[in-house]
């Protein structure tokens, strides 16, 4: 990865499932738009469209912004045919076309009826993108990657890997099975609120989803968690390793581990009590802002 993309992406981002302007009414498409610019505006380096985009959200937060990277995170390759998603990027002007990553992911068998070898459907639709005219540029897409072999595709067919719900000891295996060139660029969930047992509520509260899905409780398992860990919602080990909790300073220096552990971006999903992941916490991104400074 060239020092280019790094700073394409910035080493700080904001990710977020309440950008899906599609399922907005006129109201909620306002607040995205002014949400998105003053996100750029504060000077974070990527927005992350969380919670299986479509293409058409992602034209969308493209359009209402100026310079900052769009990334897809995730969008289901079983949601969306390649040569539609293809399409509607080929429709993007060229400046808008150099600032969206396609975040592609298998997502989970459980949420998914026609969900079967997820390995070899990601290749095919790889290999789609590929063949389409014109094709999606494999500078411009990121693998939801968790194990070794997606890890390995995503370093050899794509920009890197985006994988979410990590620890930073998964970032340091992801980083060596990636090599160094590849962009690694792991989601963080925040939690800001000092008071400990309120943030891990919320936290679990979040938490709870994923725990029901494989393909995270089988890499936990496999960076050494045990079943217990995911019983009454989650242990403290697992939350504590999994979330930034506290304020705007812990969460700067949480983020710092997962860079030193060898990500080039860290994605922050900010959860308030209320409102989950869903809502738009404009205070908190400010708060962020201004405790990372010039290290956006």
């Amino acid at each position: 990865m060239t020092s280019d993309t790094r700073g394409a992406f910035g080493r700080i981002g904001i990710w977020s499932g309440a950008l899906h302007r599609s399922r907005a009414d006129d109201a909620g498409k306002a607040a995205i738009t002014q949400a998105v610019t003053e996100l750029e505006d504060l000077g974070y380096g990527t927005l992350w469209i969380g919670g299986s985009p479509s293409p058409e959200d992602a034209a969308a937060v493209v359009d209402a912004t100026r310079s900052i990277t769009v990334a897809t995170g995730i969008l289901s390759i079983w949601d969306h045919p390649a040569a539609d998603v293809a399409a509607r990027i080929a429709r993007l002007g060229a400046d808008a076309r150099g600032r969206l990553v396609l975040g592609l992911g298998v997502s989970h068998g459980p949420m998914v009826p026609q969900y079967a070898k997820p390995y070899s459907a990601m290749v095919a639709y790889l290999d789609a993108l590929d063949s389409a005219t014109p094709p999606v540029d494999p500078g411009h897409r990121v693998l939801a990657a968790l194990g070794p072999k997606m890890l390995k595709l995503a370093a050899g067919r794509a920009l890197g890997a985006h994988p979410y719900l990590v620890t930073t000891e998964h970032t340091a295996e992801a980083r060596e099975a990636l090599g160094p060139d590849a962009l690694l660029a792991p989601e963080l969930s925040v939690v800001l609120d000092t008071d400990l047992d309120r943030a891990r509520t919320t936290a679990r509260t979040m938490l709870a989803m994923y725990l029901q899905l494989p393909n995270y409780t089988d890499n936990l398992l496999r960076l050494g968690f045990a079943e217990s860990d995911f019983e009454d919602g989650g242990s403290i080990r697992l939350l504590d390793a999994l979330f930034a909790l506290g304020d705007a300073e812990q969460v700067r220096t949480r983020a710092g581990q997962y860079l030193d552990a060898g990500a080039d971006h860290v994605a922050l999903q900010v959860l308030t009590a209320d409102q989950g992941g869903a809502g738009l916490p404009r205070a908190e991104w400010r708060a962020l802002a201004a405790a990372f400074g010039d290290e956006l």
